[in-house]
């Protein structure tokens, strides 16, 4: 399958189909991601898995922007496929591999230059410091992997294949836990062997997606020459993926703030809950498959025209999302002393990592509202807005709760509550904005919504008295 047009069929068919590789690619970037944490943490100590858990957040702050930015170029590049307009459609997909190498050069400079300064200011323990300076610098050595690869699987999903990424991503998690097996366990590298195996294997999955993407005859040929900036192009990437990458950002900027916070309460506790990080990322699953399921969906059939399947994509994108989360989060619930332990059995580090686990969990269907919400207007192309909700509670709410909170009461509880409660505040504002705003109109200007808005209403009123 090299493409699938998501404009014909049935919008949940369609929607399914799409978004069950994605959903098991990121069961194993899931995997990927938390190989070295377990295998660190239970081969080293639990100092290591420290370090680990301290520069996550730091990691996830620096390839956010970039990472969210890809996402942007899928909307582009899923609606010019959904227009059928292959020659812009070519010409984005090079300009978005070309965005992609510059920002893997500038993420690697600065993750590299500036890890010992935001470690301290963070106020990383001083017994796991070291530790996670050399994991940092090593991981960002690798970046030009992550971002490349984001970039690719977004071309790829742009056009409906949401296979290929799949497979070179299973590749590349089986490869990390045996280079982790290899360096940590039997080398005995520490932190940087699995930062390294790390690098190798997103670089590894980076380049199987290169050579599919070359592969001569496909209306998405990558040709190395083309590879550059169109300034259209650009724009539109710009356009739609800065917000998604801001919006990333915050949420990153927000960890970056929380896990400071955690860090204030010892090793312990970070490695605690470093380890629910880790088994967050499993439960967020269901919401990461369909948001961009729903992106893509939508902005092919906008892109279309089929306002009425885009419609009908984005009520069964969220009400799905929101049910499967909220499974997993009443699994996450009664399972996780079991689960954390599988970091690091030391019973104070289990019962941290519980602990937020039990106060999050049973709110999970908040999160993937929220998210699914976000998604259905960036598929639309009216990603400000979703950025501005998220800018505003996720950071700037957060982070007042969380001074306030912590400052009257120094207790580790009232850190995790912000997650719950900053995600229903969004919530009810996204509601309200999904409803009354005319998100189908996306990429039509203010003038063609009014034309449109007037045609939609006639024939209504004509089908109403009994007219075809």
């Amino acid at each position: 399958m090299q493409t699938v047009d998501m404009t014909k069929g049935s919008p949940y068919k369609q929607i399914v189909v799409f978004a069950i590789p994605i959903l098991i690619s990121n069961i194993f970037q899931q995997i990927y991601n938390s190989a070295d944490s377990i295998i660190v943490g239970n081969f080293v100590g639990r100092e290591a898995l420290a370090a680990v858990s301290s520069s996550s957040s730091l990691i996830f702050l620096f390839t956010s922007f970039f990472t969210g930015t890809a996402l942007g170029a899928g909307v582009l590049i899923s609606r010019f496929f959904g227009q059928k307009n292959y020659k812009d459609m070519r010409e984005a997909i090079h300009t978005t591999i070309a965005f992609g190498i510059v920002a893997s050069i500038i993420v690697t400079i600065l993750g590299v230059s500036f890890s010992p300064l935001l470690l301290k200011l963070m106020g990383t323990d001083e017994k796991v410091l070291p530790e996670s300076i050399t994991y940092f610098r090593y991981y960002f050595c690798g970046s030009f992997g992550v971002i490349m690869y984001n970039c690719f699987s977004s071309i790829l999903q742009a056009v409906g294949n949401s296979r290929r990424p799949l497979y070179y991503l299973i590749f590349a998690s089986i490869l990390n836990v045996i280079l982790d097996l290899l360096f940590v366990g039997l080398f005995n590298m520490g932190v940087g062997g699995a930062a390294i195996a790390t690098a190798i294997s997103q670089f590894m999955s980076a380049l199987l997606c290169y050579l599919f993407l070359i592969k001569k005859g496909t209306i998405y040929e990558v040709r190395l020459k083309e590879i550059r900036f169109k300034k259209d192009k650009l724009i539109g990437i710009l356009k739609y993926g800065i917000p998604s990458g801001v919006q990333n950002s915050v949420i990153g900027l927000a960890n970056v703030i929380v896990q400071s916070s955690i860090n204030s309460f010892g090793d312990i506790a970070m490695a605690g809950c470093g380890s629910y990080q880790k088994l967050e990322g499993f439960a967020f699953l269901p919401i990461t498959c369909f948001t961009m399921a729903i992106s893509t969906y939508i902005s092919q059939n906008l892109g279309a025209k089929n306002y009425d399947n885009a419609k009908k994509g984005a009520r069964f994108g969220i009400i799905t999302s929101v049910l499967l989360s909220e499974l997993l989060g009443l699994l996450m619930y009664l399972l996780a002393p079991y689960l954390v332990a599988l970091f690091n059995n030391d019973p104070e580090v289990v019962s941290y990592g519980v602990a937020w686990a039990r106060t999050v969990s049973l709110f999970y269907f908040l999160l993937a509202f929220s998210h699914c919400i976000a998604a259905v207007f960036r598929g639309a192309g009216k990603a400000f807005i979703p950025m501005a909700i998220m800018l505003l509670v996720w950071c700037v709410i957060r982070v007042i709760y969380i001074s306030i909170a912590i400052h009257l009461n120094h207790v580790i509880n009232l850190v995790f509550w912000a997650y719950p409660l900053t995600w229903g505040i969004s919530s009810v504002i996204y509601f309200f904005y999904y409803k009354f705003s005319n998100w189908v109109y996306g990429f039509k200007s203010k003038e063609e919504v009014h034309a449109l808005e007037k045609l939609v209403a006639s024939e209504k009123a004509k089908q109403e008295k009994g007219y075809n």
